[in-house]
Parts: C-alpha cells; sequence; structure tokens
C-alpha cells in the first residue's frame, strides 16, 4: 500500500526547478510566492498553502480524493503553488500523480519532501503555536493562544494539521518575505483562511454531524463490531439508494462537495425531474437491474496488467460490459435533450459491444469456473483444438495401447493400463504382485521401473516413450496455449481501457441521481428552482428526517429576500421546534446544492457558498476547550468567514456562561451583521431562550431583522405545542409547564413557580425546609407531654426503643438518648 519515493528521498532536498524559480532567468524579488504543504494518507487529503501576497495561511480541511487525485489536481491548477512540500512516505498514487507533475512540460513546481516525522501531528501543534502571529500579543500564554487558534483553524482535520506543521518548517527555512531581516525575525502570518475550491460550497464537519448528514453507527452483528461501521439514521442514508458501490462513492463524494455551478446543478435536475414522472418508472427500474452488474473495474484491469486475472474476474468483466451495452442501448430510446442521456449514447463507444463479443467468443465460463483455470471455447485456435481432441481421444487409444503391451508381458500379471501424468508423461501401470517385496522384485524385463504408488507399479516402456514423442505433453501444451490467448485478450481489452473507465464515471452519475429520483418520488420532494439571486424562499418545507420519524409532522415555510429579513430570531419555550425548524432550512439548502429535489411545496434558493452553524455543543478531545469556548469558536468562524451569501445557523448561543455575559455576546454578534451593509449581510437564522435580548431592546431596529416565534396554546395548565411559526415575540418561557410535560413533581413545580415570581417582583425568598415558630413550638409541646406521660419505673419499658421508635427517630447512641430523657424528666 504505501510506496516510498526513492528518488525523492532526503531532508528538504529539491527534486526538480520551476520555470522562472532559481532558473535562468532571474526573478523579480517582490514576486508573491505560493507554498503548498499537502499529505494524502488512505483515501483522504489534507493540505495548507502559505500566499506571502498577503502573508495569509490558507487551509482545507481533510477531504476524500480518488485514486487519480482529481481534487489536489484541482487545487494545483487554482492556486499555482511555486513549491510543492511532501512526505517522502508516501502512497502509490501520489508518487505516481507527482511524476506526472514533473512530466508536464508547461508548470513544473518545485518539490520538496520532509521525513514523515515532520509531518507528525504533534509536530504541526507545536509548530503552529510558535509561529510568528503579529496579530496575537507576546505576552499570551500557550493555553490562550490555543484557544484563538481554535477559531481560526480547524482542529478536527488531523491531515491538515500534520501538512501545517511540514509547512512552516518550509517557511522558517526559506524565510519567505523576510530574507534580509534578522534571524529573529520570523515569516509573518496575518490571517488564517480556509480555503474551498471555486465553486464548491464550504461546510465544515460540525455542519454535517448537526444537520445529520452523515451518521456513523455500529453495526448492529456482533460479527461485525470490529470490522466496520453501517450508515444511520442520515439525509446520505435516505438518499443512498444506489445499486453499485461506485455510485454510493460518488453520492459521498457530492454531499462532501456540494457545488455552485448552475451548469452541474441544472444537469443533475434533468435528470432526477425525468425519472421522478410515474411513466418513467420501468424504465427506472431497469436500469437499475443492469446498474447491479457494474463491479471494480480498477481493480480488475489492474490484475489484467499484473496477468494475475482470476476466472471470476472475466466473468463479472463480460457482465459489466454486457450491462453497460444494454444501459446505453435503452438509453438511445431516451430524450437525448438531457445531456447526461446524450453523453450515455455518445461516450458508451463501440469498444464496449467488442470487448463484450470477443470475451463471449473467447472464454468457454462454464469449463473455466469447473476447472478453475481460464478456459477458451472451441475454434478460438485450431491448434488447441487438435490438442484438445487429442486429449479426448486418449482414453480409447490408451486402452488399446494397454492391452498391445499385457500381450508382452508376465503371464503372472493380470491386467495393466496406460496413463498420462502432466510433466511426467505416459507411463504403463501395473499391479503389485504378492511376489514384489524388495526393489529388486520390481524390476521388469523390457520396462525400466519409475515408481509405486498405491499398491501399482509404473513403468516407462519402449511404446510409451514412442508416445511421448508423438504426442508430448498435451496438458501442459493446452494450458500455455491457453494463457497465451489469455494474455492477448488482456492486451485487447487494457488496449480499450479508457472505454470501461468513461463506463464507470457515467453509469455511476446515472446510479446517484436514479437515487435520488427514487427517494423524491417516495418522500414528495420537488425540484428547486436555483438562481443567483441572494434569496432564499422555501414554501411549506419539512424535515427530511423527522418526517419520517413522527406520524404527523407541521410544514413551516422560510423566506430570506435580498433586502429584507435577512437576520432572523426565534424565541420560543423549549421543545416548541425551534432547532428543528433551523437544520429543516439547512438541510433543505444542502439538498438544493447537490442537485436533489427538496422537502417543500415550492423552493426558490439562491446558491449559498457555505453553511456555518453553531447549534450543539461537542467535546474538543485535542483542543481541551470549554463547552463555552467551542461555542465561541464556531460563532467567530460564522462572523469571520460568512459572506453576503452564506447561510449561519445558529442555536441557543452562551450556553455554560453567565447569563448577561452570554447575552451580550449574542447582542453583539448580531448587531455586528445588522451594521453591515446589504450585499455582505449573510442569511442568519437564530433561536434563544434569552427573551431580555428583545425585552430589553438591545438591538436597534432594521428592515434586515426579522423576529419570529413558534406558536403554542395553554389548554387550561397543559401547554399544547403547535409548532407553526409565526411573526412576534415569545412573551414566556413556560417554564412551568415544559417541567410537568418533562414529568416533574407538581409539588416541586409549584414551588418554582413560586420563587419565580417572588425573585420578579422583587419580595424575599423564604426557605421551606425550615419549620416555623407555631410547628417548632407544637413539636417541643409534644416531645415533653410523651416525657411526662412515661413511667420510668416500669421495669418491662424499654427506652433505647422508646427514644428510637416513638421520640426521636433520628437520635444516636444511648448516652445521647439517656442525657436527654434525663434532663427532661428534671424540668
Amino acid at each position: 500500500m504505501a510506496a516510498g519515493l526513492e528518488n525523492l528521498r532526503g531532508e528538504g532536498r529539491a527534486i526538480f526547478t520551476p520555470q522562472g524559480i532559481h532558473g535562468d532567468e532571474e526573478e523579480d524579488e517582490d514576486s508573491p510566492a505560493v507554498l503548498l504543504s499537502v499529505l494524502v494518507q488512505h483515501g483522504q487529503m489534507g493540505l495548507c498553502f502559505y500566499d506571502s501576497k498577503d502573508s495569509s495561511l490558507n487551509y482545507m480541511v481533510d477531504t476524500p480524493d480518488n485514486h487519480e487525485l482529481h481534487l489536489l489536481a484541482r487545487v494545483i491548477q487554482e492556486v499555482s503553488p511555486h513549491v510543492i512540500i511532501t512526505s517522502a512516505k508516501q502512497e502509490r498514487f501520489m508518487a505516481h500523480f507527482l511524476k506526472q507533475l514533473d512530466s508536464n512540460p508547461d508548470y513544473k513546481p518545485e518539490l520538496v519532501t520532509y521525513p514523515y516525522v515532520d509531518f507528525g501531528l504533534e509536530v504541526g501543534k507545536q509548530r503552529l503555536l510558535s509561529a510568528h502571529l503579529l496579530f496575537l500579543p507576546d505576552a499570551i500564554s500557550d493555553r490562550d493562544k490555543m484557544s484563538y487558534l481554535s477559531s481560526c483553524i480547524s482542529f478536527d482535520s488531523p491531515l491538515m494539521l500534520r501538512a501545517v506543521g511540514a509547512l512552516l518548517k518550509c517557511l522558517d527555512r526559506r524565510r519567505v518575505g523576510v530574507e534580509l531581516e534578522d534571524s529573529s525575525v520570523g515569516v509573518p502570518i496575518l490571517q488564517f483562511r480556509a480555503y474551498t475550491l471555486k465553486g464548491v460550497v464550504y461546510i465544515d464537519q460540525d455542519t454535517y454531524s448537526v444537520l445529520q448528514i452523515f451518521k456513523s453507527e455500529l453495526h448492529p452483528s456482533v460479527y461485525k463490531l470490529h470490522s466496520g461501521e453501517k450508515e444511520g439514521l442520515s439525509l446520505f442514508g435516505i438518499l443512498n439508494r444506489c445499486r453499485c458501490k461506485f455510485g454510493s462513492k460518488l453520492l459521498r463524494q457530492w454531499f462532501l462537495r456540494p457545488t455552485q455551478d448552475l451548469t452541474v446543478l441544472s444537469r443533475r435536475q434533468e435528470v432526477i425531474r425525468f425519472f421522478t414522472s410515474p411513466r418513467n418508472s420501468d424504465i427506472m427500474s431497469t436500469l437499475q437491474s443492469s446498474i447491479r452488474n457494474i463491479t471494480n473495474i480498477p481493480t480488475i484491469l489492474r490484475r489484467m496488467m499484473l496477468s494475475h486475472t482470476k476466472v471470476t474476474d472475466w466473468k463479472n468483466l463480460y457482465k459489466m460490459v454486457h450491462s453497460a451495452v444494454f444501459i446505453r442501448d435503452t438509453v438511445r430510446h431516451l430524450p437525448q435533450s438531457i445531456q447526461l442521456f446524450n453523453d450515455i449514447s455518445d461516450r458508451f463507444s463501440d469498444d464496449l459491444h467488442y470487448i463484450a463479443s470477443l470475451i463471449n467468443r473467447v472464454v468457454d465460463f462454464e469449463t473455466s469456473l469447473a476447472e478453475n483455470r481460464f478456459t477458451i471455447k472451441p475454434n478460438v485456435d485450431p491448434a488447441i483444438d487438435d490438442k484438445k481432441r487429442r486429449m479426448m481421444g486418449l482414453s480409447d487409444f490408451l486402452t488399446d495401447v494397454a492391452r498391445r503391451e499385457l500381450e508382452h508381458l508376465d503371464a503372472r500379471i493380470p491386467s495393466c493400463c496406460v496413463i498420462y501424468i502432466p510433466l511426467i508423461g505416459f507411463l504403463l501401470s501395473v499391479p503389485r504382485l504378492p511376489s514384489m517385496v524388495e526393489k529388486e522384485d520390481f524390476e521388469i524385463e523390457g520396462l525400466d521401473f519409475m515408481f509405486l504408488s498405491e499398491d501399482r507399479l509404473h513403468y516407462r516402456s519402449q511404446r510409451t516413450k514412442e508416445l511421448d514423442d508423438l504426442l508430448g505433453d498435451l496438458h501442459c501444451d493446452i494450458r500455455d496455449m491457453e494463457t497465451a490467448v489469455m494474455t492477448q485478450l488482456q492486451d485487447t481489452i487494457l488496449k480499450r481501457s479508457a472505454s470501461l473507465y468513461k463506463v464507470l464515471d457515467l453509469i455511476a452519475e446515472l446510479d446517484c441521481l436514479m437515487a435520488m429520483s427514487s427517494a423524491s418520488q417516495e418522500f414528495g420532494y420537488v425540484s428547486p428552482k436555483l438562481s443567483r439571486h441572494r434569496k432564499i424562499s422555501v414554501s411549506q418545507g419539512r424535515h427530511p428526517l423527522l418526517e419520517l420519524c413522527s406520524p404527523v409532522f407541521v410544514a413551516n415555510s422560510f423566506q430570506s429576500s435580498e433586502s429584507q429579513d435577512r437576520v432572523k430570531i426565534i424565541t420560543g419555550p423549549n421543545s416548541s421546534g425551534k432547532s428543528i425548524y433551523l437544520k429543516q432550512v439547512g438541510l433543505i439548502v444542502f439538498m438544493a446544492l447537490i442537485g436533489s429535489d427538496v422537502p417543500a411545496k415550492e423552493a426558490d434558493i439562491g446558491l449559498v457558498d457555505g453553511i456555518f452553524t453553531r447549534m450543539q455543543s461537542r467535546e474538543s478531545v485535542s483542543v481541551g476547550l470549554s463547552t463555552f469556548m467551542i461555542d465561541l469558536n464556531q460563532m467567530a468562524q460564522a462572523l469571520n468567514s460568512s459572506t453576503g451569501n452564506s447561510l449561519v445557523l445558529i442555536d441557543e448561543f452562551g450556553k455554560g456562561t453567565n447569563t448577561v455575559d452570554g447575552l451580550s455576546l449574542l447582542a453583539a454578534s448580531i448587531s455586528h451583521w445588522l451594521r453591515k451593509s446589504l450585499p455582505d449581510v449573510p442569511h442568519v437564522l437564530l433561536a434563544t431562550n434569552f427573551h431580555s435580548l428583545l425585552q430589553l431592546g438591545l438591538l436597534s431596529s432594521s428592515p434586515l431583522l426579522s423576529l419570529l416565534t413558534l406558536e403554542t396554546a395553554v389548554d387550561g395548565d397543559e401547554l399544547v405545542f403547535l409548532y407553526q411559526l409565526k411573526e412576534g415575540i415569545c412573551q414566556s418561557s413556560y417554564a412551568a409547564n415544559i417541567a410537568s410535560l418533562a414529568g416533574l413533581p407538581t409539588s416541586l413545580v409549584q414551588r418554582g413557580v413560586e420563587v419565580s415570581e417572588l425573585y420578579r417582583t422583587g419580595r424575599p425568598i423564604k426557605r421551606i425546609d425550615k419549620a416555623s415558630s407555631d410547628e417548632q413550638a407544637d413539636r417541643c409541646r409534644s416531645v415533653v407531654e410523651k416525657f411526662l406521660n412515661l413511667d420510668l419505673e416500669d421495669k418491662d419499658l424499654d427506652l433505647q426503643r422508646f427514644m428510637k421508635e416513638e421520640l426521636l427517630p433520628s437520635a444516636g447512641e444511648k448516652g445521647v438518648s439517656q442525657q436527654c430523657l434525663v434532663k427532661t424528666k428534671t424540668v
């Protein structure tokens, strides 16, 4: 799996020099430089780069990439780095990618490799703490610096953090931008920026978790607990109805890289619209049944290159190619105005039909499976057919030869036969006689003894020698000749491998879109209208996951125009549906960005460039921050990174801190957005229980601000949730009603209401765990009466029992009880 770059070893060794950098032409000292650090492991890629133009460190969260590293190629194309930093220990496909990059005559960046140890996770964190960050005071502690950095850069991407460590090492060695400064002056970092590819929507890992876009669960089978996970209740789980694993893999990539490209989204939508039509259901079922036969083409082709092809590989390849031809022929009868159908019709070349017919004409699948080796059909190679006919006629021929041999053998030998053994040849086999005990007894005149096996003696005679010369080693010859045919067949297929890869890409796309069409049909989704306008309009939207778990779901709309209602504040009691509504909006927008239909009556969605959330507290083991610090970090990311095209979802900000502090920070954050000029105000949807935010007038009125609440009704003492969004402010938290619904004791709830009212009106709050003076007097009077009525002269009196059970159930030692008794009687 892992392979070192033998020709790239050595710390800091430059493998090739880019044109215009350290070359013959003298470079302008003021020209900006871009240094990119990348690490690829197990299908995941983490990278970051430093741009000396603005002294910024740009990072991209860990992202899956395919074996051809298409994503990395796009990053290099967009960033155009002058230097690429990577580890000397790399996987094979990364080494292959770098060699291809080296062979490009038009663009050759300098490649720098560091030992694998320089890409350590802890090394990366320490170098980040030691970096020259001009925006932080010199006296700041490492703990405070880590707290701040966690709001600027994602600590949930270990590969990226490891790449950062190597990048900082290279910057310190090269001293980019500070070459003429004193050695104590470090390379400055003025800002951190999250980098996303052009047209790709930014979504962090917290958002994926909070919105339940992905949800991995342990496999329920006890035999698979340690071997893997399965997808739980998630958006990916309900949309992934792909029939082949390549479709599922591509769909996951779409989820991880939502796009703003209207051309791509329109291409997907037109296919989904076609298959969601009931009249096309049969066509979709037919195509999906054929897609099941799509196998692992890259693995089969790789085995062909190594001549390690198995019999099952040939069978699977034939089924796959035959199914691909069937899909092409079926799609050619569909509207060619749909781009994907047109691509399948054109790009599924006649090479597929040629490969399928060639495999079908050459490979004898039934015999191959029976003998567990590659076997060809008759009439493929005349020489092989001739040898096989000889093999088939050998049985009768050898019987006749054995009859002739028996005539010349000793009369004591009752029978004999002629057999053929591969690599040894033809032999005469006779039974072992009782008199044949020692090896000398095995000698027979005119025969050469070979070996003894299962009480049968095997000899080479003159006739068997003639058979060897005449027929040769038929079995081995046949296998060798069939192997040669297999090699020719492999070479023919490998020359047309490009056609097979096109099949894989297009069928995977078709599989994804039919899967989303199937979910759209079942759950009643609609195709959204997508545009570049800075607005989001959803009519009667539904939560795609919750509606599957609840028998009744109340739909709600969402409107955010270009000039009004950009910032929405939702108040309401707990359990009224605020969080669900926020997640519903986020999921609907996300589904539109992958090209899917959405759960709504109508939807007009302007393409956003990022979805930012502060909706769920989580523990951060790597950073070691408190819950509130994590909340602040997420809020800081939303404030610093969101643009006028972003969607920001905030739920119950301020948990884990003082009410006044949390309220103040929340008010300041909202005011920050409201003070922005219109093009820069994101779509903000905020749910809070800080009713004072509105009641105290901490926010100024603005056409950008909209106040909403979720409707409730009080029926007697019971609170009824209507889950219907409406304009206005929630005047009460209904804490007592919700406490009763949660099952708290009635007396406890009543006491809570009493204390709340006393606190609200400024009256003193008295403790109830201390008895009043009247109750105390009555209790003392009762104790005295019991003592006075006690007859101490009674011999049957059990004083200890009386003290413990009748008078003082919680009394302690006997001496204490007696002391109390004596004092009481004295009185």
